[in-house]
């Protein structure tokens, strides 16, 4: 296929020219250096970022939770106070759900979905830049509010009326409400880029049932995370409101309703759950297809059920307030509603155990912990069944079998999934292979450690363990389970630790990847690893589901210039091939944007006139980000590879 007659592509062919290889590394290159780093817009750099950066907030949640752990070894421990247990039992539930959990799944959208449907880059590289400095930001900002004695000690749900100005006064609320609306913005620009290049920029003839599993997994959480966190921003943002304006939405004696905060919270909470879910899925079907050597049995099931996930998962939210007092008949709806989530889910699972048949499965470590989570999260939806019960979950509500439910579902269905996304496409990110040996412990320290370690918290949970305590009293005969639990922790940590080790040593002392160390079908295959700064020297054109394992080589796309940044959109249906377009070039504006919004969040909980100030602040970063310039290569490209100038 060639688009050599197009309008926007008669001129300055490279192709074809000796040559244009370098060509195009300069006109993708990402500027090297320290103040490089903060120009880079490709979607493999800021895709990377966002996994790498989850991964150190994962291990900082972690660490929090064994700080919890050693505080309950025991009864009525001192290790510390209430207040700073508090404090990183809410740091260690944010950080989990809003710095791990959804940018570690986007990072893996934002650097796979270009390369597995065939283009360059993301339909808008540099508002996804500013999506990372925004979440970077934000981060950052909570932990230096930890470690000042700042932090937010409410949960990381912040119910009202505690998270009311009187009865959690200081900056600690302030803090979660203002980075919670902040991060939440770096969430959506990443939703609506990833929606807009797999509709708009697959390759030519990737029509929608040719599309990748994990792009469609990737695709149902975007359009989820669309509707779901607009919720909690206008929460947050109204509680901000109360705080700091003496406001009353969520005040009874000012006219307001607290249960109207938990609405707009769940509303966002339980979807958000399935946000991390559903792309883990879709990590399963393609992990499961590769070691199986086969394609996935029930392509348009498995689809199908993802996306009924999506549509379901908004009808659950109640399910958290079976004990607020909503009439009766009401809360059945959202009990049928929890548990008919089941049903898409096990059709997927009934659709891998039958590619998984009479298939020879090579049990590398990725298929490890596909296999654990096959255990882990079947447990974990069981015991969701039983919460969604309303008799049974008015006997278990706020205490630990409800902690143990959370983990098997999130560690089961999220963590494991990811990890073997992790070990799976590491090769394809540094061109090294993971240690098969340390993976293999890394996973067996894992499984057996969050099996001991959240297992025996659904027995706490009925013995009537409460959760959110930061002690206990003797003779409760909670005491040996505890003991038992936070040994175990420890030893899911360590598991978790030989993973972290396996990444740093193995570019250094694996051997290299090559291109397709799996044999896999999907398209990110077939570009070097790591890919090149323009993903591929040649745009593919797609005619089948498994594009590697067909006998008949790939349909190269010719006439896209060399010398600027150019990609092809297609139509949404059938991806028939309708123009060009052009793609920024590096540049400082989008951290300069994300350090002005900041200013503006952060400045309004100390003087809201600050918040203008960041608003005109923001005006001219963005004036300068759309500030114009050429589009193409200087006349003499730099040899040096200092940062090409001249692009738009």
């Amino acid at each position: 296929m060639s688009l050599k007659n197009h309008p926007h592509t008669e001129q300055a062919i490279f192709d074809d020219q000796e040559g244009a290889e370098s060509i195009l590394d300069k006109t993708w290159l990402s500027p090297p250096g320290f103040l490089g780093w903060f120009t880079h817009v490709n979607q493999r750099q800021i895709g990377f970022r966002f996994v790498v950066t989850s991964l150190i907030f994962f291990a900082l949640g972690g660490l929090l939770a064994l700080l919890m752990r050693l505080q309950l070894v025991q009864p009525e421990n001192t290790l510390m106070g209430a207040e700073f247990y508090h404090q990183i039992m809410t740091m260690h539930g944010t950080t989990m759900m809003f710095f791990f959990a959804v940018p570690a799944m986007e990072g893996l959208g934002i650097y796979l979905v270009p390369l597995m449907i065939g283009t360059r880059d993301m339909s808008f590289p540099r508002l996804n830049a500013f999506g990372y400095y925004v979440y970077l930001l934000a981060g950052i900002t909570l932990y230096l509010a930890l470690f000042l004695g700042m932090a937010p000690n409410t949960g990381w749900f912040s119910y009202v009326p505690l998270a009311g100005i009187d009865y959690s006064p200081g900056q600690g609320v302030s803090f979660w409400t203002t980075m919670i609306t902040f991060i939440e913005i770096s969430a959506l620009t990443a939703a609506v880029e990833l929606i807009v290049t797999i509709l708009k920029q697959r390759a030519p003839g990737m029509t929608l049932n040719r599309m990748p599993i994990f792009v469609w997994s990737i695709l149902v959480m975007s359009f989820m995370i669309v509707f779901a966190m607009p919720t909690v921003m206008v929460g947050s943002v109204l509680l901000a409101l109360d705080r700091t304006f003496a406001t009353q939405f969520f005040v009874a004696s000012g006219g307001g309703d607290p249960l109207l905060w938990q609405h707009l919270f769940w509303f966002f909470g339980h979807p958000e759950v399935y946000i991390i879910v559903v792309p883990a899925l879709g990590i399963v079907s393609t992990v499961i297809s590769t070691f199986c050597q086969r394609e996935v049995f029930g392509y348009t099931a498995v689809v199908l059920s993802m996306v009924t996930i999506g549509f379901v998962s908004f009808g659950l939210w109640v399910h958290h307030m079976f004990t607020t007092g909503l009439p009766h008949l009401g809360l059945s709806f959202f009990t049928a509603a929890s548990a008919m989530i089941a049903i898409p889910s096990g059709v997927q699972i009934f659709c891998w155990i039958a590619t998984l048949w009479g298939s020879k499965i090579q049990f590398k470590t990725p298929m490890l912990f596909i296999m654990g989570f096959f255990a882990v999260f079947v447990i974990g939806g069981l015991t969701g069944v039983m919460a969604a019960s309303i008799p049974f979950d008015m006997q278990a509500h706020d205490s630990y079998f409800v902690v143990a439910h959370l983990h098997y579902v999130l560690i089961g269905g999220a963590v494991l999934p990811f990890f073997a996304g992790l070990y799976y496409w590491y090769p394809k990110m540094t061109g090294a292979m993971l240690s098969e040996r340390l993976g293999r412990w890394s996973f067996w320290l894992i499984f057996v450690g969050l099996n001991l370690t959240f297992f025996p918290m659904h027995q706490l949970g009925l013995d009537g363990m409460p959760r959110r305590v930061y002690t206990y009293l003797h003779n409760m005969g909670w005491e040996e389970i505890n003991f038992f639990v936070t040994c175990a922790a420890f030893l899911m940590a360590f598991g978790f630790l030989l993973t972290f080790i396996n990444t740093l040593i193995s570019p250094y002392k694996s051997r290299a990847a090559g291109s397709n160390p799996w044999h896999a079908d999907t398209l990110e295959w077939w570009a070097q690893s790591p890919p090149r700064n323009y993903n591929f020297r040649h745009l593919p054109v797609i005619s089948s589901r498994t594009p590697l394992w067909q006998k008949a080589p790939l349909y190269k796309v010719t006439g896209i210039r060399a010398d600027r940044r150019e990609i092809i959109i297609t139509t949404l249906l059938d991806a028939k091939p309708q123009g060009v377009c052009i793609m920024p070039s590096p540049t400082y504006w989008p951290f300069v944007l994300a350090l002005t919004v900041g200013f503006g969040f952060l400045g309004f909980m100390f003087k809201p006139i600050l918040f203008v100030v960041g608003f005109f602040l923001s005006f001219f970063a963005i004036v300068g980000w759309l500030w114009p310039a050429r589009p193409w290569l200087a006349e003499k490209p730099p040899e040096d590879g200092h940062p090409v100038r001249g692009l738009q």
